[in-house]
């Protein structure tokens, strides 16, 4: 049994495409649902289902920002927590997250552009990778803990450590190397 009331909300709810007044409907694609016009392919304009936008956690109102004196806050954003400035937009101050593993202490140069730094970063879902730290210039990154060496077949400058046993870390290569 249906109320009469909730079917309506719901058709008094349907959005209109603004190009060409078709109604809108939710779609998925492989990043998520979104809203897309029902006239597709005709039309193709498309919306985002929730806006992802930064909320502060916290204030913190002893550390101010070293750019404009403002508190620094922490937020929640779209790509997890960080700390920054809460004079945003007229100040887009972020403290840089720090690595808090031994990779730091190693200094591993990036093999691909060698002028960056491997350094450990998290992604949205909290999941460690490794990447170079001049992003987006270099784009190199590995899910794997990397370790100083080179490869024995290619001669790749960088190795990583899987189930204690190393790898090439050329994609192309990932020869297990021997054990010492």
């Amino acid at each position: 049994m249906t109320d009469k009331t909730t079917l309506f909300s719901q058709t008094e709810r349907k959005q209109l495409c603004p190009q060409c007044q078709q109604p809108l409907v939710i779609r998925s694609s492989k990043s998520g649902a979104f809203l897309g016009c029902s006239s597709y392919p005709g039309c193709d304009y498309i919306k985002p289902l929730h806006q992802h936008e930064t909320t502060i956690v916290k204030l913190l109102e002893t550390e101010p920002c070293p750019e404009c004196a403002a508190p620094l806050a922490v937020k929640n954003g779209r790509y997890g927590m960080f700390i920054g400035c809460s004079n945003y937009p007229d100040c887009q101050f972020i403290v840089p997250q720090q690595a808090t593993s031994d990779i730091t202490e190693q200094q591993l140069s990036c093999p691909k552009c060698h002028k960056g730094e491997i350094t450990e970063r998290l992604s949205k879902f909290g999941k460690a990778f490794y990447g170079c730290d001049s992003y987006p210039q270099c784009k190199f990154l590995i899910n794997d803990k990397p370790i100083a060496g080179q490869c024995v077949q290619c001669g790749f400058e960088l190795l990583v450590e899987r189930k204690a046993e190393y790898y090439c870390a050329d994609k192309g290569c990932a020869l297990k190397q021997p054990a010492d």
